[in-house]
C-alpha cells in the first residue's frame, strides 16, 4: 500500500480581503475546524483588490521561504462564481490552492510543476456560495491537504491552466528590452519584472531605464546613495530592478502604477 503524503501543519493565506471585514477570520475558522493542529500564517491580506498580477508577485516572493509540505492558499479572485476552475498546484515540494486566473503564473515559470483541477466536491463545504470560495472551496481543500489527503484525490491533472502574459521582459533591439511594473509596494517603489540574474550587466551601471516620461541612468547601491526627490534604480530585495525615490514615492512622482511600461537599454561598452 503506498505511503500517505507527509502531513503539513503550515497553511499560509494570501488574499485581497483586507482585515476590516470577517472574511479572513472565517477562512481560518474553517481550516481549524477541519485541521485543528494546523499553523496558519498570514502572508498578506493587502494584495491590491482584484489585481491578479499583484497576487502572483506576492506569493512568488514568499513561498520559497517556507518548509517543504507547506500549503499556500491564494485568493485574489475577481471571477469567483463563474466557470473559472479551482486549482491545486504542486511545485518545489509545496502545494498551492487557488483560482485558475493566472495567480500562480510566476511559480509556473520557476520549474517543474503539476496542476490539478479540484473537482472532488467532498473536499468543499456542504453548501458552496457563489461569492465566497475562499471559505467554501479553498480553505476546506487546504485543510484536507494538511490532514494528509493525496493530491491525486483532488482531481485530474490539466495542462490548459491560465498564465499571465506580463511575466517576462521582451527583447526589442540588440541592447534593449521592454518590461513592465509588476508591483507598487507600500513605500511607492516601482518593482519591475527585470530580474538582475537575467541582466547582470546592470551592476556595471552602463544602462538607461525609461519609466513613464523619465529616463534614469545607472544603478544606485542603496537608498542612501540616491538623491532626495529624484528617481533612482536599485536592485531590490526580491532580485528585481526597482525604481525608487529616497524618502518618497516613485509611483506618485512619476504617475506610474502596475502595468506601466518600462524599457531597459544598455549602452555600448
Amino acid at each position: 500500500m503506498p505511503a500517505r503524503q507527509t502531513k503539513s501543519r503550515i497553511i499560509t493565506l494570501t488574499t485581497d480581503f483586507g482585515l476590516s471585514d470577517h472574511f479572513v477570520g472565517v477562512m481560518k475558522g474553517v481550516i481549524l475546524g477541519l485541521a485543528p493542529e494546523a499553523t496558519i500564517v498570514d502572508i498578506s491580506h493587502d494584495v491590491a483588490p482584484f489585481e491578479v498580477l499583484d497576487g502572483a508577485y506576492t506569493i512568488a516572493q514568499a513561498w520559497g521561504y517556507f518548509p517543504k509540505g507547506t500549503v499556500h492558499v491564494v485568493v485574489v479572485d475577481p471571477g469567483v462564481g463563474t466557470t473559472r476552475r479551482p486549482l491545486l498546484l504542486e511545485a518545489g515540494g509545496q502545494c498551492f490552492i487557488g483560482p485558475d486566473n493566472g495567480v500562480f503564473s510566476m511559480i509556473y515559470d520557476l520549474g517543474p510543476h503539476r496542476v490539478r483541477e479540484i473537482t472532488n466536491a467532498k473536499l468543499f463545504r456542504p453548501e458552496v456560495s457563489r461569492t465566497f470560495h475562499g471559505r467554501d472551496v479553498f480553505a476546506p481543500a487546504a485543510a484536507h491537504l494538511a490532514n494528509g489527503a493525496r493530491p491525486a484525490g483532488f482531481g485530474k491533472a490539466i495542462q490548459d491552466y491560465i498564465q499571465l502574459g506580463l511575466m517576462k521582459p521582451q527583447q526589442i533591439a540588440r541592447r534593449a528590452w521592454s518590461a513592465t511594473v509588476l508591483k507598487v509596494d507600500h513605500f511607492g517603489n516601482l518593482i519591475t519584472n527585470l530580474p538582475v540574474e537575467q541582466f547582470p550587466k546592470v551592476r556595471g551601471g552602463n544602462f538607461e531605464l525609461s519609466v513613464g516620461l523619465r529616463r534614469i541612468f545607472g544603478l544606485s547601491e542603496t537608498f542612501a546613495d540616491c538623491i532626495a526627490g529624484e528617481p533612482a534604480v536599485i536592485i531590490g530585495s526580491s532580485g528585481y530592478l526597482e525604481v525608487v525615490v529616497r524618502e518618497g514615492s516613485a509611483a506618485k512622482l512619476m504617475g506610474c502604477g502596475v502595468g506601466a511600461p518600462v524599457e531597459l537599454t544598455f549602452f555600448p561598452d
